[in-house]
């Protein structure tokens, strides 16, 4: 367990939920201040309907005023219109999501949990760019409650043309041992796998550990700590990139960024915004001196 690959999802799963709509020209500089910061994946964007998600509109123009960088950016798509959209673009990676339960999928996008993986998989089979699939609800769903895991398994196995398969514990309900058995359990699979947490209820960093040790190569994270999930209101944002950097490389995984870069983005944030965000690394006093 010596490196792993972040991306950092502020830029699309962070600001999505926030109240406040921010211009192209500024979400295209948040990508760019996260490349700089050396954040190997970036999602930059989210090709879904601007009337239903204000926040993501513009999405062709956050990338191209991201412009080329050191990063692999991504963008998400929820459906073939989705994908059209994003193949006009310069991006270098497509992630598809899905849930794990029927009622997420026809709360989230309007289909049953069948239509949604035909619909993965036609993006899959065109897709001219490496491909990941995102499975929310991986260990909990806010309509259905417990997801067994077996059944999670038994999608990812169905999705045998992705890439790249990522675990997104949506509601932050999942703990450490069921990230690990979860992650070992897919990677199976033969695919290489990753995880998404949120640290809802303060399990987010115990579970990064476990994803990598159960063999996930890539952990999302979220700049500031920045996100949430619309269906579950009180649900606090994604584990924060510059934490989880810090406690990664303190402890002998690389990871590639520079930790005080991201520290100023989360500055940089927290005035823009004008509110104090999720993450703690960004408040706490420089160390060591």
């Amino acid at each position: 367990m010596t490196a792993v690959t972040i991306c950092d999802v502020g830029p699309r799963d962070g600001l999505q939920n926030e109240p406040e709509t921010l211009a192209p020209d500024v979400r295209a500089e948040l990508v760019s201040r996260l490349a700089a910061a050396g954040v190997p994946r970036v999602e930059a964007a989210s090709f879904v309907r601007e009337d239903r998600v204000p926040q993501m509109a513009g999405a062709e123009a956050v990338v191209a005023g991201a412009g080329p960088g050191a990063a692999e950016l991504s963008g998400l798509v929820l459906n073939e219109r989705g994908y059209e959209r994003f193949a006009r673009t310069s991006l270098q990676r497509v992630n598809c999501t899905l849930a794990a339960t029927d009622t997420f999928n026809r709360r989230n996008g309007n289909a049953s949990l069948d239509e949604a993986v035909e619909r993965v998989r036609g993006i899959l089979a065109t897709a001219t760019v490496p491909a990941t699939v995102t499975v929310s609800c991986a260990w909990g769903c806010p309509f259905e409650g417990e997801v067994d895991p077996a059944r999670v398994a038994a999608l990812c196995d169905r999705l045998e043309e992705a890439d790249e398969l990522v675990l997104a514990d949506t509601i932050g309900v999942a703990t450490p041992r069921r990230v690990r058995r979860l992650v070992e359990r897919v990677s199976i699979l033969g695919r290489p796998v990753g995880a998404h947490l949120h640290n809802t209820r303060n399990t987010g960093y115990a579970s990064a550990w476990a994803a990598l040790e159960g063999g996930a190569g890539v952990l999302d994270a979220s700049i500031g700590g920045l996100g949430g999930c619309p269906f579950s209101p009180q649900a606090t944002g994604n584990v924060a990139t510059e934490d989880l950097v810090w406690q990664l490389e303190r402890d002998g995984v690389d990871t590639g960024v520079d930790v005080v870069a991201l520290v100023a983005v989360s500055r940089w944030l927290e005035a823009l915004l004008g509110r104090r965000l999720e993450g703690s690394l960004y408040r706490a006093a420089s160390w060591p001196a």
